[in-house]
Order: structure tokens, then C-alpha cells, then sequence
């Protein structure tokens, strides 16, 4: 232990007794013992090597390998002969396509000099006599007749397989993949003219500086021969001619270009690839060239947008301004500029790119979102680490990070079981935990790796290392272990893959050496193992690759990497148990792109967020994503679009880094647990079943069984005055008739919400920063405290009600309440006024980065029986150009939580929605929104408004509303979750006052809708009409609309009997998803076989049911 009281890394050697826990164990644990009633080991499942465990208690039924079928041998000969896989190259930048004839030997009469070089390191390779980088076999060099176009090639240094060459030394092999005979293919026969022989190569010159040479010599000397480095041209074409350049004489015509023979395909592997028998050591660094397959070296991605990482669609992308040279029938055509399907060595694989509307994007629907934490009910919900750890692994009860330290805790009580450092400068990347010899022996140990390239074995039980490679992967950081049964597979930063497979034991073993060593491009952001294929992301793009620990098949499964231009790079992925044969994964842009396993066909884009995802997580039937802002979303992917089940602040203000679905713990807690690693140094366990949304959905959809429903006839109006009085609506005969017209019209509704904007003169400002600096009054009631604008609309409301309502429908002034300028107004019937309880209302200031009033919310909410009632009353931003502050206005007042919390747990569930508690206005299950909301028209001009609104041509205009753009384009607008009755009315602002002119004064305001009426509630809300009124005092016209609202009132007996059905039927859901869940568990990743499965699980089950109380 050193002094900061952790456990140093102990030298590998035998494990010695288990230790005292180093944390005091609980009182219920500290007598406990084993129970006497145990159940038979499982059996480990064979091993696809074969491998004999005489260790092993043989099963009750013999265990099926799980990927029998990986071993094909060698595969049948195709016909016809296969194309080289065009995506194993990269050419340089700048490098134009190759020609039969050389300059050279060509002479400078057929083309330009050799302004454009590929390379310089090809002519060091040569000269100093150093190995040839590999991609390909060089058979298959030879025969493509191509320069080399690695970064340490050059066109002035023989090719492969010329003359000079072949007294090079020859590359370095791994023994795992013999190297493929070189002489038993025979070059191309020589070109025209004769090679030439200088003495010693100069020292490679930039393709500009040569270019600069060729035509001083040229333009003081005519054409005339430069010294040029030695190159062997018969074994490689020549170049076409380059276009015309700037400041170069005259040259005479290019000859026309000879068709080359396309380029054999690379042919599948028939080598039998052995076990790695010497020490790690030995093959570090990382070899240059893997010759297991032709595929094994592949380029780094490029980041530039819309450009395929291969070789033929770069080759493509340079050689499009030149007319490509004449192809005979069964030449393979060069590839276009445009993006191409994605093509796949499997046969009858037929992969293209999706087709992306980006007119009409794919949004979930948020309308039924849950934001209630979805925490486990047993054992500890968070585990505080206490340092900075990136990565974990879980399995059932166990959970380790890792970092600077190495860390496992129980989950059941939070008892730190292991820790211990690893020394100064060295930091954990990746951990994972070994398989065991059978399930019941999973969990024990773990694998590290660090940034030194090193992997180490702990057990959690000693705290101590037992095992380390010390050379695993050189110097390289390990980026990722992986599980696939009983393998373990480990990559580095650098794309080093190696497979460790088992030994006698039937687990993966660190004092052996690796059984296969591969290579994967660089630049790793995400990979994952899907059955037996790893599928690896580099940026935008996803290869897939088939490891195996015997090298009988294929490495590389696609010719060419998997992209979609319309997402950002990869950032996680995952599958999801419904969704079989589909592949997610989540991209920084907050995409989700989901693939086929079976063609790798792209099937669909979906906008999750505009917040990078993080993080993926298939649990169930859904879809968990944790975001760069710390939310974890829950997404149902059976409705279209996808529905938002749930949406809550899993990490407070800090991003969600790792999100994993543990199938273990269904095996060994029976339960479904998902845990997240924030950046807060936070461990969160969640409930994978979302057991209280399930009962809550589940009542309100049985709540017809239990309440008693009756509507209610609700009337809103929402109006900015301008300033104007009760007293100017007497100017005109119109306006007067507007407050009766509008109360006579409406056949007495139950309720009446009045909302006002800019009661007082916004513009003034000197009243506005009086009333900002004035001291607000905090006794006396609402008549002293009210100005007297707010008290002019109030009284003359009550006069109205009294002078034209019937005399039988006697109305109460529920509540008023005020915000500079906003004026909210709300009468109820007095039959409905004793049935009305929990009134409450606050304020949501957004002027001024929210200290002043003059833009905000005023939010009045109430119970009405059982249901619970919002009414908010809005000015947003002004402003053509101020959408985005519209947006964030309208986030801040339905985020804030700003209304007293309801207390009854029960009362939660039956009067709110989303798990709220009535804090927020989205808690509520009837939700009525009104204001001036500002958003106009955009991408017009005024003039084509007004002509538009002329014609009637009202669809034109609010295909370009804002509001209604942000609902469709933007998946963070918060009013998505609220409905609106269609439009069918002109514009309501901006009028000169006291006329039907739209604004003609000098800033010649565009005319809007700003005036709006919204709503939300699930079904329980339904709008009749939807209109505006004549009222000439201000610029505004009004807007009101009837609506019928749904409350309910609650049954107490037959609830509590809805209550319990709805229990037992969860407790039945919850037996059967666990089952399943344990049965892919010990399928997908034990690798049993399905039978084998069932008979482990069986008397597991029949001891579950023997206790179940029911």
C-alpha cells in the first residue's frame, strides 16, 4: 500500500488467499453464510479452436460451438475473378492516374514533364534499400501496373518488382501469416525504350521546385532532358498529359492514351494462418506489413466532407477534368465523383447509401415525454468515485473504472472491494472483465490496459495483479478491449489488433502470446463486436472486419468504408434486442444512422438532438442515448417517428461519457440494470424496465376504469393592446362591439382566460426604467399593488361579464395576475368554482438576460376534480433576426420550475403527467398557451408578404413561419410538444393603428402571425375554432379560441383495484423480460449454446417461482 492508502500493481505470480476486505462490511453480511442449497455448475461453452477443458464438468447437454462456421477453409474460386479491393490504398493528393507510356521513354514531345510526383519516401525505399510498405501482396502490385502510392513512395524509384528491386532485402513477415510467394506471378512486360541507369538517386525534390526547374530549362534552352532520377519505367504506365498550366510554353498533342487492363481482385485468403509462438516482444513495434490478408493496411480517413475514403474515388475526383481513356467490355469503369453504393465481399450483398430528405427531417415526437429519473429500487442507485475515471465495465453486481486507478465496487451496498494505483505517468484506458471457466465464475478477474501499451490481469478477490504483458502492444495506448465468448481482443491507438484466444482453460491466458495479429486503419472513435465481425469507426466512416484466432477467414469484410454525408463522425453505436439484423449508431451531430447486418445497407437517418450523442445503449426494446449536455434520452422505436419516452438530467451540467445496458445482471440480480459515467466522476444506476413509467402509462391508459369524465367549455383570448385602454375600444362602433361580440358569441364557457401584452408602453423609456428601478410593493392587496392600466382592464372585464353573460351563468373572478406589460385575467363559472383547489401562479422574466419583466411568461395553474389545469400567458423576443432568442425564451419558461411541488406520491400519478411533480408547466395534464410570440416570416420580403396575404395565398407564407419551421426542423424546439390548430387567418400584426394598412412607416415591418394560441393534452384537449377580430387600436389584432377540455374525477375503490392489476401485470412483463434477456446473456455473450442455455436456466427458474409469493 503506498501512502495515499492504495494498493500498488503486484508482480504477477500465484494468487495468494483472498484479503480482508479494505472496506467494513455490512452487519447483514458479516454472519452470513453460503446456503447450503446450491445449484450445479454450468459448463463452459467449447471454444471455437477446439480446445479440450478435461477441467470441466461435461453439461447436461454438450455445449454447441458458437461460431462453427468461422473456420471455412479455403474458399471456392470465384468467376469471374474478383477486382482488387479498391478502398486498400490511398493516393496522394495530388498524384494523376497512371498511363502506359512513360515520359521518359515516351519523350517530352508525348506529355509534360513529371510536374507532379507522387511521392518522395519511394525513392529513399530504393536507394536505401528499405522495405517496400504494404497494402497489397506484391504479385498484386506487379500486376495492377500502378505506382506505389504509400507516403513513402515516389515516382522516381523503381517500381515493385522492377530490376532494381529485386536485390532488396525482403520485408519483415509475422509468422502468424506467411508471406505469399512473389515469383508466382511474373511482371508485365517492358514498355517502349530502355531503362535508364544513373548512378545514385538525388534527394527527393517537391513537385512544385521541379516544376519551377523544367521550365527555366525549357524557356532558356528549349526542350531538353533534366537529370532524372533512376527509374525502371517498362514494369509501370506512363502518365497521361496534364492539363495546361500558367506561364508554360506550347507542347505538341498528347498522344491518346492506351487502354490499361483493369486490376485484379484481391483473392480471398486460403492461407492457414498459425498461433503466434514467439514473445510479444518479438513483433513489437507493430509491424509494418500484415500479410493475413491483402486488406490488413488500410489508410487513415479523411475528414473532408462528401469525399468516399478508396483509392478509385479519389483516383476518381482527380482525373475528372481529363476525358478518361477508352475501356474494352470487361474493364472495370473508374469511379465518379459522386458517392457510390457501398459494395461488400459477401455474395449477394447489395449496399447503397439512404436516401436523406433534408426538407423534412425526422424528428421523435416528444408530445408524451417522461422526465422523471428512472432510479433502481435496490441496492445503491450512485457510487461517488472519487477520481477522474473514463472508462467501465459491469458485470451483474460488480462494477469497475478505471484511470489513474483501478477501482471495483459492489453494487449491491457500495463497498469498494479493489483499488489500486498504477503508478506515476501510467493511466488505465480500457478495462474489461475476463470470462470465466463457466458463468457462475464470471466477474473474478479483470484485463487493463494502459497507455503504454501494456495489459495486466488483476483479481479482485487478492487486489492484486496476477499476470502482465509488458510489450502487448509496444508503446501504443490500448484503446479497447473486447469480449467476443471467450476471447478477448485488444487494439491500439495505432489499429494493432490482437486476438487472444483460450488456452486449456477455456479462457483467454496473458502469459501466452496473441494467437492473431491484425491491423485496422487509425483514428479509432468507436468500434463494437457484432456476432463474429468487429465493426470499427474512423471519423464518418465504419469498416468491418471478421478477427479470428485461427486466420481462416477473410479479415476485411467490405471493399469500401460505410458513410453518410449527412451525419457527423461516429461517436457510439449499439443493438437493440427488437431490432434484430439493425445496427444504431450515434453520430456527433445527434444522428442515428442504423445499418443492415446482413448487407450493411444504410436503412435510415433519424435526428435524435442537435447535442452530440455520446453514447448508445440498446435496453430492451429501446433506445438509450446519453448526450453531451448530461441527458439521457429513452427513444420508442416502434412508432413512426420515433416516440420520446423519457428525458431527464442524468449528470448535471456535465456530459454523459459512457452509458452500458448490463444483460448480466438479469443472469445475477434479476434485474435490468443501465449505468452511466458522467464526467462528474458520477456512477448513476438506472432502472433498464422503467418500472414507474410502465405503471403510470399503464393507469392513465385503464383510467376510463376508474374516473369519470366531463367537459368543460374553455374561451381564451390573447391580445397586445399597444398600450391601448378599455377607454379606446369607444372610438369606433367596431372595436366597442368587440368584448360583447365576443361573450355573446360563445354560448357561456366554463372558463374564461384573458391575456394581454403591452398594457403599458413598452416604448416609453423613461416609464419602462422607472418601473425597473422601482421598489415592487410586497403587501397590500392586488388593488393597491396593481397599476392602474391592469385595473382599467379588470374592472371593465367584470362589467362586461355582468352586463352581457345571462343572468343564470353567474361568473368569479378566479385570479389576476401581472408582469410589466402582460396582463392575465382568468374567470370561472360558480358552479366550477368549489371544484377548483391548488391555485398557484409565478413569473418567468427574460428581458434583460432575465431581470426585467418587459419580456417573459405569466403562469397561472389549478386543479379542476382530479386534473390539473396551465394557463401561460407570453411576450417573447422581438425582432426579425431573433428567432434563436425566441427559441431560448420559450426553453427557459417551460424548463423553469417555478410552482410548488405537489407531495402526494400518489397525486403525482394520478393529476400530473411525465413524471413530474406540478413544479413545471409540462407536469400538468392540460396545458393552454397564449401570447405574442413574435415569430415572422422569413426569407421574404415585405412587399411579397403583403401581396401573398392580398391572395390569399396563406400556405406560401407559413410554409416559412418560423414557429412552424423550428417544429419541423428542430428537434430541441420545446413547442414541439404543443399543437395548433391550422391557420386561416391573415397575419395580425403589424397594422398602423386605427387602419387596415400593414405598417407603412419607415421600418416597414414585415407582416406575422406573433399572436398564437397553442396547446397540450395527450387527447384531452380539443380545439373548435380559431380566429381573429377587427380591433383597430392597436397593431395588433387579437386571436381567440374555443377549446373543450376533459377532466376527470377519481373513483378511490376501483383505482386501488386498476392498481394492483396493473402491479401483477408488470411483475408478469418483468419475469418475461428477464428471461429473455438472461438467455441472450448466455448466448450472445457466455456462448452457450441455446439448449445448453435453457437447462442452466431452468432450475434457476423453478427456485424463483418456488419463492414468488404468488
Amino acid at each position: 500500500m503506498n501512502k495515499n492508502g492504495e494498493f500498488a500493481a503486484a508482480a504477477p505470480g500465484p494468487s495468494p488467499p483472498r484479503a480482508i476486505s479494505p472496506a467494513p462490511k455490512p452487519e447483514f453480511l458479516r454472519d452470513a453464510k453460503p446456503s447450503s442449497e446450491t445449484l450445479p455448475v454450468p459448463p463452459r461453452p467449447r471454444d471455437r479452436t477446439s480446445i479440450s477443458a478435461p477441467s470441466l464438468p461435461p453439461p447436461l447437454h454438450e455445449p454447441v460451438p458458437r461460431s462453427p462456421g468461422r473456420s471455412l477453409g479455403v474458399p471456392p474460386t470465384l468467376k469471374p475473378e474478383p477486382v482488387k479491393a479498391p478502398s486498400v490504398m490511398v493516393e496522394p493528393p495530388q498524384s494523376p492516374p497512371k498511363n502506359p507510356h512513360s515520359y521518359f521513354v515516351a519523350g517530352f514531345q508525348d506529355s509534360k514533364p513529371a510536374t507532379y510526383p507522387l511521392t518522395r519516401a519511394a525513392a529513399l525505399t530504393q536507394t536505401l534499400g528499405l522495405p517496400t510498405p504494404f497494402t497489397a501482396t506484391t504479385e498484386e502490385l506487379a500486376a495492377d501496373g500502378r505506382g506505389k502510392i504509400r507516403e513513402e513512395t515516389s515516382p522516381f524509384s523503381s517500381p515493385p518488382g522492377s530490376p532494381d528491386s529485386l536485390h532488396e532485402p525482403p520485408p519483415p513477415t509475422l509468422p502468424t501469416r506467411p508471406k505469399a510467394h512473389i515469383t508466382q506471378m511474373e511482371p508485365p512486360p517492358p514498355q517502349r525504350g530502355r531503362p535508364l541507369d544513373v548512378g545514385f538517386a538525388p534527394p527527393p525534390v517537391h513537385h512544385s521546385i521541379v516544376t519551377k526547374r523544367n521550365q527555366r530549362d525549357q524557356e532558356v534552352n528549349g526542350f531538353v532532358k533534366g537529370q532524372i532520377t533512376p527509374q525502371i519505367t517498362g514494369d509501370r504506365p506512363g502518365l497521361p498529359a496534364l492539363p495546361a498550366r500558367p506561364q508554360t510554353i506550347a507542347e505538341p498533342p498528347p498522344r491518346p492514351p492506351v487502354t490499361m487492363k483493369p486490376p485484379p481482385r484481391p483473392p480471398r485468403p486460403g492461407v492457414n494462418t498459425h498461433a503466434v509462438t514467439h514473445s510479444v516482444s518479438e513483433i513489437q513495434p507493430p509491424p509494418k506489413r500484415i500479410v493475413s490478408t491483402p486488406t490488413a493496411h488500410l489508410p487513415p480517413p479523411t475528414r473532408l466532407p462528401g469525399r468516399a475514403n478508396t483509392v478509385t474515388d479519389r483516383t476518381s475526383e482527380r482525373a475528372a477534368p481529363r476525358p478518361s481513356p477508352p475501356q474494352p467490355p470487361q474493364s472495370v469503369q473508374p469511379a465518379q465523383p459522386q458517392p457510390e453504393p457501398t459494395v461488400s465481399l459477401i455474395p449477394s450483398s447489395n449496399t447503397s447509401k439512404v436516401e436523406i430528405n433534408g426538407s423534412t427531417p425526422n424528428f421523435p415526437d416528444p408530445a408524451n415525454v417522461n422526465r422523471r429519473p428512472p432510479h433502481i429500487k435496490h441496492g445503491m442507485h450512485e457510487i461517488q468515485t472519487k477520481y477522474d475515471p473514463r472508462t467501465f465495465d459491469v458485470c451483474g453486481d460488480l462494477i469497475c473504472t478505471t484511470g489513474h486507478l483501478t477501482r471495483v465496487w459492489s453494487l449491491r451496498d457500495g463497498e469498494l472491494l479493489m483499488s489500486f494505483a498504477h503508478g506515476e505517468g501510467i493511466k488505465a484506458t480500457t478495462v474489461a472483465f475476463k470470462p470465466g471457466t463457466n458463468v457462475d465464475e464470471e466477474g473474478k478477474r479483470l484485463w487493463i490496459g494502459n497507455n503504454f501499451g501494456e495489459l495486466m490481469e488483476a483479481d479482485i478477490a487478492t487486489q492484486s495483479v496476477v499476470a502482465n504483458k509488458p510489450g502487448a502492444h509496444g508503446r501504443h495506448e490500448v484503446v479497447k478491449i473486447y469480449r467476443h465468448f471467450n476471447e478477448l481482443w485488444t487494439l491500439d491507438e495505432t489499429g494493432g489488433l490482437l486476438v487472444w484466444g483460450p488456452d486449456d482453460t477455456s479462457t483467454p491466458n496473458l502469459t501466452n502470446n496473441p494467437h492473431q495479429a491484425f491491423r485496422v486503419p487509425k483514428g479509432h472513435s468507436f468500434s463494437m463486436v457484432i456476432g463474429d465481425e468487429l465493426w470499427h469507426a474512423t471519423g464518418k466512416e465504419i469498416r468491418v472486419f471478421a478477427p479470428t484466432s485461427d486466420g481462416q477467414v477473410q479479415f476485411q469484410v467490405l471493399v469500401r468504408a460505410l458513410t453518410q454525408d449527412a451525419a457527423g463522425e461516429v461517436t457510439s453505436g449499439t443493438q437493440v434486442r427488437s431490432q434484430p439484423g439493425k445496427v444504431f449508431f450515434g453520430h456527433a451531430d445527434g444522428k442515428v444512422s442504423i445499418y443492415s447486418t446482413q448487407d450493411f445497407a444504410c436503412l435510415g437517418l433519424v435526428n435524435l438532438s442537435s447535442w452530440k450523442i455520446n453514447s448508445l445503449a440498446g435496453v430492451g426494446d429501446h433506445l438509450w442515448a446519453g448526450f453531451n449536455t448530461g441527458k439521457v434520452g429513452v427513444y420508442d422505436m416502434e412508432s413512426t417517428p420515433w416516440a420520446v419516452k423519457k428525458d431527464w438530467q442524468a449528470h448535471e451540467k456535465n456530459p454523459v461519457v459512457k452509458l452500458a445496458s448490463d444483460v448480466s445482471s438479469c443472469y445475477r440480480l434479476d434485474r435490468h440494470q443501465v449505468i452511466s459515467l458522467g464526467a462528474d466522476n458520477m456512477i448513476r444506476v438506472w432502472d433498464g424496465l422503467l418500472q414507474d413509467d410502465w405503471h403510470e402509462t399503464e393507469m392513465k391508459a385503464m383510467d376510463t376504469q376508474y374516473c369519470e369524465f366531463q367537459d368543460l367549455k374553455v374561451l381564451c383570448m390573447t391580445w397586445n393592446a399597444g398600450a391601448s385602454t378599455p377607454h379606446s375600444l369607444r372610438y369606433a362602433q367596431e372595436d366597442a362591439e368587440f368584448i360583447k361580440s365576443l361573450l355573446t358569441a360563445n354560448s357561456s364557457p366554463d372558463i374564461l382566460v384573458f391575456g394581454f401584452q403591452e398594457l403599458v408602453d413598452l416604448e416609453d423609456k423613461t416609464a419602462t426604467a422607472k418601473r425597473f428601478l422601482k421598489v415592487k410593493k410586497k403587501e397590500g392587496s392586488d388593488q393597491e399593488r396593481m397599476s392602474h392600466q391592469y385595473r382599467d382592464w379588470r374592472d371593465f372585464l367584470l362589467k362586461s361579464l355582468d352586463e352581457y353573460m345571462p343572468p343564470d351563468c353567474l361568473y368569479h373572478l378566479l385570479h389576476t395576475a401581472t408582469l410589466v406589460g402582460l396582463f392575465t385575467c382568468i374567470f370561472v363559472k360558480s358552479t366550477l368554482r368549489d371544484r377548483i383547489q391548488n391555485l398557484s401562479a409565478a413569473e418567468v422574466k427574460r428581458g434583460m438576460g432575465g431581470l426585467h419583466g418587459n419580456k417573459g411568461a405569466i403562469v397561472v395553474r389549478f386543479m379542476v376534480d382530479d386534473s390539473s389545469l396551465c394557463f401561460i400567458n407570453c411576450h417573447l423576443a422581438a425582432g426579425q433576426s431573433q428567432a434563436n432568442s425566441r427559441h431560448n425564451d420559450v426553453a427557459a419558461i417551460l424548463e423553469a420550475q417555478i410552482l410548488p411541488p405537489e407531495r402526494d406520491l400518489s397525486a403525482r400519478l394520478d393529476s400530473y403527467v411525465g413524471g413530474g411533480d406540478g413544479t413545471m408547466i409540462l407536469d400538468h395534464e392540460l396545458c393552454l398557451l397564449n401570447g405574442d410570440l413574435n415569430y415572422r416570416i422569413d426569407t421574404m420580403s415585405r412587399d411579397t408578404v403583403v401581396i401573398a396575404v392580398k391572395q390569399n395565398n396563406l400556405a406560401k407564407l407559413l410554409e416559412r413561419d418560423q414557429l412552424l419551421v423550428a417544429k419541423r426542423r428542430n428537434p430541441a424546439f420545446k413547442l414541439r410538444a404543443f399543437d395548433e390548430m391550422p391557420i386561416t387567418f391573415a397575419p395580425t400584426y403589424k397594422y398602423d393603428v386605427g387602419t387596415d394598412n400593414y405598417d407603412t412607416s419607415e421600418k416597414k415591418r414585415s407582416p406575422a402571425w406573433c399572436d398564437r394560441l397553442l396547446y397540450r393534452g395527450g387527447g384531452r384537449i380539443k380545439q373548435i375554432d380559431y380566429k381573429r377580430h377587427e380591433v383597430r387600436v392597436s397593431d395588433h389584432r387579437p386571436v381567440t379560441g374555443r377549446f373543450k377540455f376533459t377532466v376527470k374525477k377519481i373513483q378511490p375503490k376501483a383505482r386501488a383495484m386498476a392498481w394492483m392489476d396493473c402491479q401483477q401485470r408488470f411483475e408478469d412483463l418483468k419475469l418475461s423480460e428477464i428471461n429473455d434477456d438472461k438467455m441472450l446473456y448466455l448466448t450472445n455473450v457466455i456462448g452457450y449454446d441455446e439448449a445448453t442455455a435453457r437447462s442452466i436456466l431452468q432450475p434457476r427458474n423453478d427456485r424463483s417461482l418456488s419463492h414468488d409469493p404468488n
